[in-house]
């Protein structure tokens, strides 16, 4: 399966009001492994970025002022992108900004020409529930090296966003593959049988089993006497 993680930087929050894309980094992998292709474009909006959105990125419009329109690099950007499968974190943010570029060029939606689009972030509050699921907090939870990062930038965030995917989903620790080693073999090559294993059993002391049921006292307590447990075993008697 091919997939392209991407990540745009723009101009400001809404692209119905008429921001615009001003960096894109797309960063392929191939059976989830880095093939080492990528693609990243600044581009020149032909409007001013909002204060706010240049104190996220870092990214000026004298910066951008000798860069190509978004028309310049359009069908790069879709060839790179047709018939792979899309991961985006807050993917409807970026798709509206892809889309709106693409409308004023006359194209199809950016959907038509890609397999699918993954969102991570839609992901991360599935199995994370009433955490922070930003970028910065899911590298933090997954051991993700991101202390490189002082501004966002769409290159530099898509290579993040691709380490936490893959710990996200199948626990590759990492992108960088060595040739002949371990991550280039099926990851069924690499389990280990801990059937014949002994496991040992530790069981609670009198003093952990009287500090629990104390515990599970004060909960119960204040859940005015709600609490699953006892239901059940009101339920029971």
């Amino acid at each position: 399966m091919r997939q392209v993680i991407l990540d745009t930087e723009t101009t400001g929050l809404s692209a119905l009001e008429g921001d615009r894309i001003i960096e894109i980094g797309c960063i392929e992998l191939d059976d989830r492994r880095y093939t080492g292709r990528q693609l990243h474009h600044y581009v020149n909006p032909q409007r001013s970025s909002h204060p706010d959105a240049v104190r996220v990125h870092g990214i000026t419009d004298e910066f951008l002022a000798d860069k190509p329109p978004f028309a310049a690099v359009a069908e790069e950007v879709l060839a790179f992108l047709r018939g792979a499968e899309v991961v985006i974190h807050n993917a409807d943010f970026d798709i509206a900004f892809l889309d709106a570029e693409l409308s004023r060029l006359g194209r199809p939606p950016i959907r038509q020409t890609v397999v699918g689009v993954i969102d991570t972030l839609a992901m991360a509050r599935e199995q994370y529930p009433g955490k922070q699921n930003k970028l910065d907090a899911l590298c933090k939870r997954l051991e993700v090296d991101s202390s490189h990062r002082e501004l966002h930038g769409a290159l530099l965030d898509a290579g993040l966003l691709a380490e936490v995917y893959l710990r996200m989903t199948r626990g590759q620790g990492s992108l960088v593959i060595d040739e002949g080693g371990e991550a280039n073999a099926p990851w069924h090559q690499a389990a280990t049988d801990l059937r014949a294993l002994p496991l040992p059993v530790l069981r609670a002391s009198a003093e952990e089993i009287a500090a629990h049921e104390e515990m599970l006292a004060d909960i119960d307590k204040a859940s005015a006497g709600k609490t699953l447990w006892r239901t059940l075993a009101d339920s029971a008697a």
